[in-house]
């Protein structure tokens, strides 16, 4: 017999660091139980542990590719019954990889982003949709980029992965209107998480100096945006946020008090 849940529940993609695992921490503040996913079984296990302990909640640690959509129905269709009652989903899981001219480009780096920034949401969302449709209620929040408005140099591919985001949330928000589900889209601008260390390959210090010389955001800034954007009445829905640091005004221009 599947334990009765009775408080919400958040599904977060990419919940092992970053806006991810801020993002979880902030809905286990406000007593959601939880479904974690990434790719890291040690670390989810030990972030879901610290989640139960600290917040009195329940926590369901998924360990699995969002690139891989067998992985993916597989997961999700095999969630326990009780835990198919998804209130909301974070499509948080992407990533940058490299900066280099597109001529130059690198097609492994070109596909890990489009398999895990768009491919990965589009089968999160597919698996998970039909539930909340079952449900008769929802709210999916998908995590873009200012990037996907506004493209820098060498950014190419990755602000073309985020400019997809942008165009299939609207879409999902569309086809999803006559469910009463809600669809948001977050963009961040310069956050500081792993997001620079991914794109440099482990280069720490060149990641390091993207973000020296003035305040970025950090992952939390973003989970009281999508935290906030859940909690609001049913009659109401933020469609899209921009959000940036304050020295930030546009996808590449920051100033930097070097």
């Amino acid at each position: 017999m599947t334990e009765i849940l009775k408080n919400k529940i958040a599904f977060i993609t990419g919940a092992t660091a970053g806006i991810g695992l801020a993002t979880a921490e902030k809905f286990a503040k406000h007593a959601y139980n939880l479904i974690i996913c990434g790719r890291r079984k040690e670390k989810l296990e030990e972030i879901a542990e610290n989640l139960r302990r600290l917040n009195n909640i329940k926590v369901l640690a998924v360990c699995m590719d969002v690139r891989n959509n067998e992985d993916v129905q597989n997961q999700i269709n095999n969630l326990p019954e009780d835990w198919k009652k998804i209130d909301i989903l974070v499509n948080n899981a992407g990533l940058a990889v490299g900066l280099n001219a597109l001529q130059d480009g690198i097609i492994e780096d070109w596909e890990r982003m489009i398999d895990t920034n768009i491919k990965g949401l589009l089968f999160v969302s597919k698996a998970i949709m039909p539930l909340m449709i079952e449900n008769g209620k929802g709210h999916i929040i998908n995590i873009g980029s200012i990037a996907g408005r506004e493209i820098y140099p060498n950014g190419n591919v990755y602000c073309g992965t985020k400019a997809a985001v942008q165009s299939i949330t609207y879409g999902m928000r569309m086809d999803l209107l006559k469910h009463g589900i809600k669809v948001t889209l977050i963009e961040p601008g310069a956050v500081e998480t792993e997001f620079s260390v991914v794109r440099f390959k482990g280069d720490q210090e060149r990641a390091d100096n993207v973000y020296k010389g003035f305040k970025p955001l950090c992952g939390s800034d973003i989970a009281d945006a999508i935290y906030y954007v859940t909690s609001l009445p049913p009659h109401v829905n933020i469609n899209d946020m921009l959000i940036m640091p304050t020295a930030q005004a546009a996808a590449g221009l920051i100033d930097k008090k070097l």
